[in-house]
């Protein structure tokens, strides 16, 4: 047998022990000094960690082994030391200082002012268990109650939404360089093209100003306000601040070499009370924006904006590219009060964002129902045939789940009209650029920003 033809051996199952001490079964061939990664072995997906190391070191940061304290030494005369808030893992001393104001074992009561448990989270009068909404098939639904929410989500579209969005053609001329690049693929460049149309329509609401505090809510790794604090670079007293629940790694706001231009809190949106954050207090102008702000996160920075308002922090423009309706629930959505007065149910709020994965999904089945299908080893010809045989065509599913999705930014659009500010919505790039192309775009009522 030759050598390309030998049996690739698996690694054996490590126990428990060595999961946590990062010890290697045996038989795993081991990273080369030349590759300069952590020799931590990740169990769960059963392969090293990628990070690098730095010089002279086996381990990253993240998995560093315990430190015990050399007698007579104390903790400030070691390179590496256990964490004072949990020993389980260790910190740079160098660091110390830094890592204790985000370190997850960090008491609650030393938790900033701009932390506040649930108070954007909304009320959950009426919604449905997570055992209630799971059992909701859309396959399954009764042919009364399916076709009764396809004539409410009609009658609401036809009503409130159809003709009425707008497309903006804006693109700011600072991304040119970056979009003639040609090493950027498609997915790249969508991206880019994204940024460009929303720095655009920031320029043209003349947003781009001194004494200026640009707030992004999900901000992700940070391209949006990478590129949003170039344009901040001339600008007195102005900065961005990016507000993420999650550590990401290889953030682009870290390239940012002016830090004054830019500061990152790490926040669920839920918890983020926005007029008790420190960096607001020296500018005389906030504006929120976000790109592609997930379902309810977009409910949750809504609420955050207008109860921040009742306290005098006022937000001049609100600009969110909203996507992923699907993650709407009823009790943080802001729209509530719209769908009651047009008697649609919590239920059939939860068949709603259900239909809207019909607008983009492409097959117009869910991952699970295809999955279901593929099981019993049906070819793409059969599983075909079942989609066409099903209650409404590929295409006619599309335009509904369009339409779910336009109807719920409607409502949140009511309630944004009835807390002080002329909002609607624009188609902000093309549809080959991304099916998400909406912007809900705000602006606060000239009477009340002369007050």
């Amino acid at each position: 047998m030759s050598e390309s033809e030998q049996p690739t051996k698996k690694p054996k199952m490590t126990t428990d022990s060595e999961a946590q001490t990062g010890e290697v079964p045996k038989d795993i061939p081991q990273t080369t000094a030349e590759e300069k990664t952590c020799k931590h072995w990740v169990q769960r997906k059963k392969r090293f960690c990628k990070m690098t190391v730095a010089k002279g070191k086996e381990y990253c940061g993240e998995h560093a082994p315990a430190v015990k304290l050399e007698a007579g030494k104390s903790p400030e005369d070691q390179d590496r030391i256990p964490c004072p808030l949990d020993d389980k893992h260790t910190v740079y001393k160098k660091n110390l200082q830094k890592h204790l104001k985000i370190c997850n074992a960090k008491p609650k009561e030393d938790l900033p002012e701009y932390i506040q448990k649930n108070v954007n989270a909304g009320v959950a009068e009426d919604a449905l268990t997570p055992d209630e909404l799971n059992a909701i098939k859309l396959s399954e639904l009764e042919d009364t109650e399916f076709y009764k929410v396809i004539d409410k989500v009609k009658d609401l579209y036809s009503k409130y939404v159809e003709g009425k969005i707008k497309s903006l053609d804006y693109h700011h001329k600072c991304m040119d360089e970056e979009l003639a690049k040609e090493e950027y693929g498609k997915e790249s460049r969508k991206h880019l093209l994204q940024a460009a149309a929303l720095l655009g329509i920031l320029d043209k609401e003349q947003t781009i100003q001194n004494s200026t505090s640009f707030v992004e809510f999900g901000a992700g790794k940070g391209q949006l306000a990478f590129y949003l604090s170039k344009l901040l670079e001339n600008m007195e007293n102005s900065q961005v601040v990016l507000v993420d629940r999650m550590s990401l790694r290889h953030k682009k706001d870290n390239k940012i070499e002016d830090r004054s231009l830019v500061q990152r809190i790490r926040a669920d949106i839920i918890d983020f009370k926005l007029e008790k954050l420190p960096a607001l207090e020296t500018s005389k102008h906030c504006v929120a924006v976000s790109k592609h702000l997930c379902g309810g996160a977009t409910d949750l920075s809504l609420r955050c904006i207008i109860q921040a308002a009742t306290a005098k922090c006022l937000t001049d423009l609100i600009m969110i590219a909203v996507c992923c309706h699907h993650r709407c629930d009823w009790s943080s959505f802001v729209g509530k009060e719209f769908f009651k007065r047009h008697e649609v149910t919590p239920r059939e709020f939860a068949i709603i964002t259900k239909m809207v994965s019909w607008a983009i999904c492409g097959t117009g089945m869910s991952r699970e129902r295809r999955k279901a299908l593929e099981e019993q080893n049906l070819s793409e010809v059969e599983i075909k045939e079942i989609q066409s045989n099903q209650r409404l065509s590929l295409a006619e599913r599309e335009t509904i789940g369009f339409m779910c999705k336009r109807i719920l930014d409607y409502a949140r659009l009511e309630y944004l009209r009835q807390n002080a500010y002329d909002a609607d919505l624009y188609y902000y790039v093309e549809r080959d650029v991304t099916l998400e192309n909406v912007v809900l775009l705000a602006r606060r009522k000239e009477e009340i920003a002369d007050k």
